[in-house]
């Protein structure tokens, strides 16, 4: 029997009041796009993910993704239509459009469309599959991810000339919650539809409708920057395997001032500057060059203490350099090195526009906050107190003791 085809759409307009380009700001260091295109082609599900999209950056990121994942086959972008692309526009609209011109472009129709939602930035697999398997081996007709919710809810009379009231319970009766029915909060994360029923009915709920229910610590959507700012939070709690390890990497760049050393500069009366490093990183740092991993220190201060530190650790160093991010893609070049492969450890604004071309940017603990917003890692050490060898730890273990030579520079 041949298996059903499942297609998951992912609205991504450019615009938002909100939060600005609110589709690209990243969470974990991934963009918000970016995470719903991977839980997407994690599920074992789903066929393809359209993202319909305006925007030519949301775009690029999309297919990112897919060539991150080595599926970039499975990806597809379908340009969203200005008239469907606007504040009041619905989501259902852009399914619509997706479905449409994607199987125009593959001559081939869908058994089952999703809706996947790149506001909820910890939809996961397991919430892919749910809704999809539920219509298309279950045979609900729709079906929505749902978490369990204990709020007593309440609205205001006072338009209708009512008194306040509760909706969801009798307010002259305080029941203790196990107790009381239990409720279910629709989570704006997946949904999933009849593909032949939604053409008919071109709204999310019609027939018979599964409950998928999922992990209530999950639930948050990105309606302003508040969100934004709580879902960057708790990035490092509710993503799986947050840390890199070494089958993910395959080079490391370092920046120096603020990463190796504490940003501080000590200035004699000749005009000679002096930073303090760590003697953890050089042991981390040759540890991994030991391990056969690449590196490299990259610097926009033309400074021998960086020349010196770096001939000291015995690794290659460009500094002196105002487009860092050029450098970097030159290096990689250079090296044959795939720039997602590369873990680049920062920490001011300098170093964003090489955190948007590494696969693994990872911020010091004592990052700039935008800085760190942007990482998809961050060490609990600060710059300068042995970060390096914590990010050493992640990739070869927390004793370095298989890679670490019994002579190293400190």
């Amino acid at each position: 029997m041949t298996p059903p085809t499942v297609l998951a759409v992912i609205p991504a307009r450019g615009g938002s009041k909100g939060v600005p380009a609110k589709n690209l700001a990243q969470v974990g260091g991934v963009p918000l796009v970016a995470r719903a295109v991977r839980a997407c082609l994690a599920s074992r599900e789903v066929t393809d993910v359209v993202v319909t999209t305006d925007d030519a950056a949301i775009a690029d990121a999309a297919r990112a993704a897919g060539d991150t994942l080595g599926a970039p086959e499975r990806v597809h972008i379908v340009q969203r239509p200005a008239a469907i692309a606007g504040d009041k526009s619905s989501s259902e609209d852009a399914v619509l459009h997706a479905l449409d011109a994607y199987e125009a472009m593959h001559d081939r129709k869908a058994d089952v469309v999703l809706l996947v939602q790149c506001t909820s930035p910890f939809v996961v697999r397991e919430d892919i599959d749910g809704v999809a398997a539920a219509v298309a081996r279950d045979g609900a007709d729709t079906a929505v991810t749902v978490a369990p919710f204990h709020g007593f809810l309440w609205r205001d009379g006072s338009a209708l000339e009512e008194d306040n009231h509760g909706v969801n319970h009798d307010k002259s009766v305080r029941q203790m919650r196990q107790d009381r029915p239990e409720d279910l909060l629709e989570t704006g994360t997946a949904y999933a539809m009849n593909a032949a029923g939604f053409r008919v009915h071109r709204h999310r709920f019609f027939g018979h409708t599964a409950l998928v229910r999922t992990d209530a610590a999950r639930v948050l959507e990105i309606d302003d920057p508040h969100d934004l700012a709580r879902a960057r939070a708790l990035a490092p709690l509710l993503d799986p395997s947050p840390l890199p390890t070494r089958d993910d990497i395959d080079a490391v760049v370092l920046d120096f001032d603020g990463t190796q050393t504490d940003d501080r500069v000590l200035i004699d009366a000749d005009g000679r500057e002096i930073v303090a490093v760590h003697r953890g990183d050089g042991l981390g740092i040759a540890a991994l060059r030991k391990a056969g991993m690449p590196l490299l220190i990259l610097s926009t201060e033309q400074n021998p203490v960086v020349a010196a530190r770096a001939h000291k650790l015995r690794i290659p160093v460009l500094h002196g350099i105002d487009r860092k991010d050029l450098a970097l893609k030159q290096w990689c070049d250079e090296q044959s090195i795939a720039p997602e492969r590369v873990l680049y450890v920062g920490n001011d604004v300098n170093d964003l526009p090489c955190f948007a071309l590494a696969g693994w940017p990872v911020a010091v603990a004592s990052a700039h906050d935008s800085v760190r917003a942007a990482a998809r890692a961050v060490t609990t050490t600060p710059g300068g107190f042995g970060a390096i060898r914590e990010i050493a730890a992640w990739l070869l273990g927390p004793t370095l003791s298989t890679t670490a030579p019994t002579q190293s520079p400190k």
